[in-house]
């Protein structure tokens, strides 16, 4: 496994990371928590010691498993969660925050009789939910706190204020911002130190790239967290056609998980079979070594539910690809048309 300095900080951040949203089961269908608290001790064993999590993530229950999973093992563990999205069973008042979505137990939903989620990061706010994380973590300090959603309330330079007394008083080691524009990045390194970004990026979906977002870590040496690096298993090559998504499962509505796509991107995929057989890398594997080797302060967010997963990943963390062999993998793929 590689280890990548988070932004500006001392913290030794593995390049494969634990993405736990699936281990909150929300919108994923259920957890089984004994496994998820041995799936991340396992992943801790194997070097895999970032492990990004949120308190939306199953109302907290991602939070709390990883608390559970790391008691004895903290020293281990680099612990990244989130702040400014919060629920309530009450409409907020004009001006406080952003309507985000709404959800029930199992996911989103149309139906406004249950949960309001706003996007809200008033200082005040963020210092509550700093104190729910702590406690759901079992821990007294956070590695590194992101911002999870923005929202046009609170002006940035406000919430940097807060993140970097939280900072100073030990509670936290690093800040993250996360969903944010170009133009939101540039104004939270300008506000304060940022240590890191967490954006969706994959070998199919490159729009960061596009964006200049990559320039804009590069020159404040901000890490990038990259999340959904196998589109939720679209490109692990192994998701068949007529596979049945389990009851609350997002996938079973979205478009990119239509027989006729999978099976499109599955045909493309078999064409990179020169460069795994290279590496002796699956499918997957090739596609998470990809994308670390896109920007020297990458790390790459691997949603794993089972040990199985942990083993599998980690071998991606091994190897850096070259510029050829990248521009090759798109040949192959023949990424200008599949990606249109």
């Amino acid at each position: 496994m590689q280890y990548r300095l988070l932004g500006t900080t001392n913290i030794q951040a593995s390049v494969i990371g634990f993405g736990t949203y699936p281990l909150g089961g929300w919108m994923w269908g259920g957890t089984d928590e004994s496994t998820a608290i041995r799936t991340i001790q396992t992943a801790l064993d194997y070097g895999i010691n970032l492990i990004d999590t949120a308190p939306i993530y199953g109302y907290g229950l991602a939070e709390e498993i990883v608390g559970k999973a790391i008691r004895n093992k903290r020293s281990q563990a680099v612990v990244a969660t989130k702040c400014g999205i919060v629920w309530d069973t009450k409409d907020w008042q004009p001006g406080k925050g952003e309507l985000h979505v709404y959800g029930d137990e199992k996911g989103l939903t149309q139906n406004t009789n249950h949960y309001r989620f706003y996007r809200y990061l008033k200082p005040e706010s963020i210092i509550r939910e700093v104190e729910a994380s702590l406690k759901r973590l079992q821990t007294d300090y956070i590695d590194l706190l992101q911002t999870h959603a923005q929202e046009q309330t609170t002006p940035i330079e406000e919430t940097m204020t807060a993140l970097e007394k939280l900072r100073d008083q030990g509670k936290i080691r690093a800040i993250g911002s996360s969903n944010v524009t170009r133009v939101q990045l540039e104004s939270y390194c300008n506000a304060g130190t940022l240590d890191s970004t967490q954006e969706p990026y994959s070998f199919i979906n490159r729009s960061i790239e596009e964006k200049g977002f990559l320039e804009v870590c590069d020159l404040n040496k901000v890490s990038f967290l990259a999340y959904a690096p196998l589109e939720q298993g679209l490109l692990t090559g192994t998701l068949q056609p007529d596979f049945q998504y389990p009851e609350g499962d997002f996938r079973q509505n979205d478009p990119r998980f239509t027989p006729e796509n999978i099976n499109r991107i599955n045909n493309a995929l078999d064409r990179l079979k020169p460069i795994q057989e290279q590496y002796g890398f699956s499918t997957s594997q090739l596609m998470l070594a990809w994308t670390v080797s896109r920007y020297e302060k990458m790390h790459v967010l691997c949603g794993m539910r089972t040990p199985k997963r942990i083993t599998e990943n980690t071998k991606a963390g091994t190897v850096i690809l070259s510029e050829n062999e990248m521009k090759l993998m798109d040949q192959l793929f023949d990424f200008n048309s599949q990606t249109r």
